[in-house]
């Protein structure tokens, strides 16, 4: 391993933004320089939700057009996302733009698979909590579609493909399609029971392999060299992110929270117990093997799809920092609702939906935005608190403090009231935890670290110093 500051490119795509990072590391250095943010989105087709997956691509190449101006030297991309959505290819021509994962036509695959395959023997098979949009409910809403094309490619190893041409599907991403078993290899006798080609699926890679090399187009265009690697990082988004958490204990949990709060721990081995199930908790690959064991909360999804209502009603923007600090300042206790309820997951008017939610349980429906925004931070809180003390439980584990990154780390309100709701310390950040794993993971591949992800995470922790919320007596 050398000694000297090497510079590596990480493509971190997330469901509401993206962006192009520089990662600037070495033995005792890791630093972040941001090249490019652009947004993401839905956007609707016909009726249907989809991703604008062509202009996300040319972001990124935009992206890496600076990132080669910037680092002449760069030793290598990696890329991660979201999880479960995917384009489908034929003759290397994408078909039509992805579909996004609330696009509504999830549930008629929902009932075809459970129709085949009930859910309880699939939670054997692979290990996965019930979302109704995970991607082997999306191939069986797909059914015909299928059909025209070759190859079925994850939105990271999409972009993959279109950098390099390699055809790949990387492992902590392909752990969120349903269709790997819990040793991780895909799950041919499952495919063949579900009525799938196998062959639409691609050879899997592990975190840290090298995917391919730059197309010449492609380095043509950005300006990089040709013999630049693309490096399989742990491309689940969540994935990344748990190796950015400055996690320095054995006995910690970890809330990933942006659009969707992922609220878990980092196991050794899977949880298939029947409880497990019950509680909806699910293992999904992470890197070097680990199992994430968790469950996915609403997120903060709940309160930007509010946002965004509240400014399409009244025409203008609305100051988040300055609503937060509102919130924040009520006084009089307000009403929690279920911030897993299914009802809340499609775009649309969410303050009416959750009124309804509280309205069905008998409390009152705030009347402020500043109450609104609290009834939403608290129920978070709570969800985020809950699902912490299961995964302990479930895990037979003892959890001693709490870790929060991504862009939930900011929000000091949620912090703070999710130390209170859990009765353990919150440490909050790294904001950019999912860019800072993809980083790591490429950097050891390349030789600019080495060592396990305990020392990755050191590293991290010597970085980026996370702010402290001690539990305080519940009011």
């Amino acid at each position: 391993m050398s000694d000297t500051v090497g510079t590596v490119a990480a493509v971190d795509l997330g469901a509401t933004s993206g962006r192009v990072m520089l990662g600037h590391v070495g033995p005792n250095e890791l630093r972040l320089e941001p090249m490019t943010r652009f947004p993401n989105g839905p956007v609707e087709i016909d009726g249907e939700l989809h991703w604008n997956i062509t202009g996300l691509y040319e972001s990124v190449l935009a992206g890496l057009t600076e990132a080669a101006r910037r680092a002449p030297n760069l030793a290598s991309i990696g890329i991660d996302s979201w999880a479960v959505d995917y384009g489908l290819l034929s003759g290397g021509r994408l078909l039509a733009e992805p579909f996004h994962y609330r696009d509504g036509r999830t549930a008629r695959g929902v009932e075809a698979v459970h129709a085949a395959v009930p859910f309880s023997e699939l939670y054997a098979e692979n290990g996965l909590q019930f979302l109704p949009f995970n991607t082997l409910y999306q191939f069986a809403a797909d059914g015909d579609r299928l059909n025209d094309a070759d190859t079925a490619l994850l939105i990271p190893d999409l972009f993959a493909h279109w950098l390099t041409g390699a055809r790949v599907s990387e492992s902590t991403n392909a752990s969120t399609t349903g269709l790997l078993r819990v040793d991780g290899d895909w799950n041919d006798a499952l495919i063949r029971r579900l009525g799938l080609n196998r062959s639409l699926l691609a050879p899997l890679v592990q975190p840290g392999e090298t995917i391919g090399t730059l197309l010449p187009q492609v380095a043509e265009q950005t300006g990089l060299s040709s013999s630049v690697p693309v490096t399989a990082v742990g491309s689940h988004d969540t994935a990344s992110a748990v190796v950015g958490i400055p996690m320095t204990t054995g006995d910690a949990a970890y809330i990933s929270c942006g659009t969707w709060g992922l609220v878990g721990l980092e196991l050794d081995a899977p949880v298939l117990t029947e409880a497990s199930r019950e509680a909806n908790f699910t293992n999904e690959g992470g890197v070097d093997g680990r199992v994430r064991f968790l469950h996915n909360v609403m997120g903060l999804w709940l309160l930007s799809e509010s946002v965004r209502t509240w400014e399409r009603e009244s025409g203008t923007a609305i100051d988040l920092p300055a609503l937060l600090g509102e919130a924040a300042a009520v006084s009089s206790p307000v009403p929690v609702f279920d911030a897993n309820d299914p009802r809340l997951m499609p775009p649309g008017d969410m303050p009416a939906r959750i009124a309804e939610l509280l309205r069905e349980t008998g409390q009152p429906v705030p009347q402020s935005r500043a109450e609104f925004t609290r009834s939403i931070i608290e129920s978070l809180a709570d969800a985020f608190a809950r699902a912490v003390e299961t995964a302990s439980r479930l895990a037979g584990t003892n959890v001693s403090v709490i870790h929060i990154v991504g862009g939930g780390s900011l929000n000091t309100l949620l912090c703070r009231l999710t130390a209170d709701r859990a009765g353990l310390p919150v440490l909050a950040g790294p904001v950019e935890a999912t860019a800072i794993g993809n980083v790591l993971v490429q950097a050891r591949a390349v030789g600019l670290l080495e060592g396990d992800l305990e020392s990755l995470r050191a590293l991290t922790a010597t970085s980026f110093e996370p702010r402290r919320f001690e539990p305080r007596a519940r009011r």
